[in-house]
């Protein structure tokens, strides 16, 4: 089959690599649509350590099963892999398994590939009415809205306003997940003029440049979707007292934080990794019944274009909030 094979820092190359091979209790999946993420850009630039090249990337997929019983369903797949035994997955906190893997990173190859062997578990079945394209959505959302749903649970009131730092599909998604929870009032920061056009429309958001936010202006939820100190000082400054921020992104480690002020105003700042299975499959039901928009916000290219899309991303050509790759176009 052919892949999108990531070879060292700044280097990718569209070649011809071993077909997977469907294990016991496993589906081999065509794939037909797969997003490009900010972690698959981290492993590019030779900035994550945890995908050492060669490796195939990419796990925000959705495509068809081959063969076996479920021949021709159309599916999301989630790429998170876990024991399933553990007191974190018996907890409903699967995603905190000590054993847990995901496609993109050794030993499972990624999704920038034709064809991808995942666990039945990990499968959900995508309704006619649904673009593979918008099912693929499903990855990404999925982290919005599991960092949404932690949200809410630590927050001390009624959530009525939210900012969310980054306009690409993590920071979308969580503002659509935040509508989508009876979050009325939401607005996002995006830098990139052409993606804040884009933007706006799409749900009930606001779309600023981050200079246009007010200096006073305070939100009882803030998420993070990008993760660089700049962020995380902007979600400092603007988190109410006893507000919460969720922080997604992982731009880089350290830096950024207001200790004092999250200290003497009893701001509650947690990290979040990924979603449990029960976020994704609760963010695919909604994709599938509509609560998540239109969902017509990415912009579909060959795999064997990856490379180029990679650096239109980089340079900041690309004003769609999602590059979504099709492995057989």
């Amino acid at each position: 089959m052919k892949a999108l094979v990531y070879d060292g820092p700044e280097t990718l190359a569209f070649r011809d690599v071993p077909d997977p091979v469907a294990g016991q209790g496993e589906q081999l999946i065509k794939i037909l649509s797969v997003g490009i993420c900010g972690s698959d850009m981290h492993a590019f630039l030779g900035h994550d350590e945890r995908r050492p090249a060669p490796l195939i990337l990419g796990h925000e997929a959705a495509g068809i099963v081959v063969g076996g019983p479920r021949d021709g369903e159309r599916v999301t797949l989630n790429p998170l892999v876990t024991c399933g035994t553990c007191a974190a997955c018996t907890s409903g906190h699967d995603n905190l398994c000590a054993e847990r893997s995901i496609i993109s990173m050794p030993p499972r190859e990624g999704a920038f590939a034709q064809y991808v062997a995942m666990r039945d578990e990990n499968l959900v079945t995508v309704p006619d009415h649904i673009t593979l394209d918008m099912a693929a959505l499903a990855e990404p959302i999925a982290c919005g809205w599991h960092a949404v749903r932690l949200a809410k649970h630590a927050l001390a009131g009624v959530a009525e306003t939210a900012l969310v730092m980054g306009g690409g599909a993590i920071g979308l998604g969580a503002a659509l997940s935040l509508t989508a929870q009876c979050v009325p009032e939401v607005t996002i920061l995006e830098p990139n003029e052409a993606r804040r056009e884009v933007l706006t429309g799409l749900g009930n958001q606001t779309a600023l440049a981050p200079a246009k936010l007010s200096s006073g202006a305070q939100f009882d939820l803030v998420v993070d979707g990008v993760g660089y100190a700049a962020t995380r000082a902007t979600a400092s400054a603007h988190a109410r007292p006893g507000g919460v921020i969720a922080h997604i992104g992982l731009g880089e480690a350290t830096g950024g934080l207001d200790i004092r002020r999250m200290t003497l105003q009893e701001i509650t700042f947690f990290g979040t990794y990924t979603y449990t299975a029960q976020d994704f499959r609760e963010t695919a039901a909604a994709i599938f019944d509509g609560r998540l928009g239109s969902l017509d916000w990415t912009e579909a290219r060959p795999l064997a274009d990856g490379a180029s899309a990679f650096a239109d991303i980089r340079a900041g050509r690309s004003a769609a909030p999602k590059i979504v790759l099709n492995p057989h176009a």
